[in-house]
């Protein structure tokens, strides 16, 4: 049931004085209500009806945040740009960049019916051959989206793109240097045997930036009906979105022995399976991927990295916060060895 009470964040007096001025076709005489979807240092989701209609609302976390992380523009721009491709993304209506209406730029998009899988339980409750389906469809809407030219759909200056990589190796290796509380050798020798190995590109195209399956949307006929979470989106070489959703499966893993880890769950497709899907999907070169799975074990242990360091220092509250640290020697490790693997 939505909230009636106001949410921080959110004025929904200002939100209807907009509305029927901006997107007047949403315009509604009820009186709308909200409830807050998801929130924290990500983008806020808050789902918002004027009792028959339903619509999702994203703006920047609270407070103070660099404008560069949370750009409500670059987010609404690219779901806008794959409207009419064959990668399922909720329809756009309205962008407000006026940081009077509600603090923050923010903009309004189609609320679009289906669930974020994200634990085994859920995926035990579908059985083993809903489960594979889900997972196929998984991988093949990642290919559908690194086939979208970003030319064609208004993209082509959505990024830099030359030298894509080796800024990723370089960026995470600043971003460790920020974090730093210890001593993490595998962290070093990660870094420089990636320095050294950077291969030629695949072709530029769309990087979604956090693919993963709980940032889909799926029906209860296992169709993928909408790709969310927009805000790393960028070009550059998209088999950094393969390989990071991989490691996102192998962090998973490691974190609980598999426990809760969807990536276990019966049906799901394993390593191999995922990139020989995505690899009959793809035009794209794979042979180097050990290069791309390392890298993202890289960005990953150096998120972890700086989770622990907002916990050390007190800055974090909440479940497990004590104990990720713990996951970041077995990411590198994973990491040093993908660099050895070949495909």
């Amino acid at each position: 049931m939505t909230e009636k009470k106001q949410l921080p964040g959110l004025d929904l007096e200002r939100l209807t004085d907009w509305i029927a001025e901006a997107a007047p076709n949403l315009a509604s005489e009820r009186p709308l209500e909200a409830s807050l979807v998801a929130g924290g240092r990500s983008n806020l989701t808050y789902s918002v009806t004027d009792g028959s209609r339903h619509w999702i609302l994203r703006r920047p976390p609270l407070g103070h945040v660099l404008a560069t992380a949370h750009d409500m523009g670059r987010e609404y721009r690219v779901l806008s740009a794959l409207q009419d491709t064959a990668v399922p993304v909720p329809q756009t209506y309205a962008l407000c960049t006026d940081t009077a209406v509600l603090g923050a730029p923010f903009y309004l998009m189609e609320q679009v019916a289906g669930t974020p899988y994200r634990t085994r339980d859920e995926l035990a409750t579908l059985g083993a051959d809903r489960t594979r389906r889900i997972t196929e469809r998984l991988v093949d809407t990642l290919a559908a989206l690194h086939a979208v030219d970003p030319a064609a759909v208004g993209l082509s200056d959505f990024g830099k793109t030359d030298g894509f990589l080796a800024r990723q190796v370089g960026r995470w290796k600043k971003q460790l240097d920020a974090s730093y509380t210890r001593d993490l050798p595998a962290a070093d020798e990660l870094h420089q045997k990636l320095l050294g190995a950077v291969p030629s590109e695949s072709a530029t195209g769309i990087v979604h930036g956090d693919y993963r399956l709980d940032n889909i949307l799926v029906d209860e006929g296992d169709r993928v009906t909408a790709v969310l979470d927009w805000e790393m989106a960028t070009l550059g070489d998209p088999l950094t979105d393969l390989a990071l959703m991989i490691t996102y499966h192998r962090l998973d893993l490691m974190l609980d022995n598999g426990a809760t880890s969807a990536a276990s769950s019966p049906g799901f497709l394993n390593e191999a399976e995922v990139i020989a899907r995505y690899g009959r999907g793809s035009e794209r070169d794979l042979s180097r991927f050990g290069f791309y799975l390392g890298l993202a074990a890289f960005k990953l242990a150096t998120i972890l990295e700086g989770i622990h360091f907002r916990h050390l220092q007190g800055k974090t509250v909440g479940e497990g916060f004590d104990t990720i640290g713990q996951a970041i020697d077995p990411l590198l490790a994973a990491g040093l060895s993908a660099l050895k693997e070949t495909y």
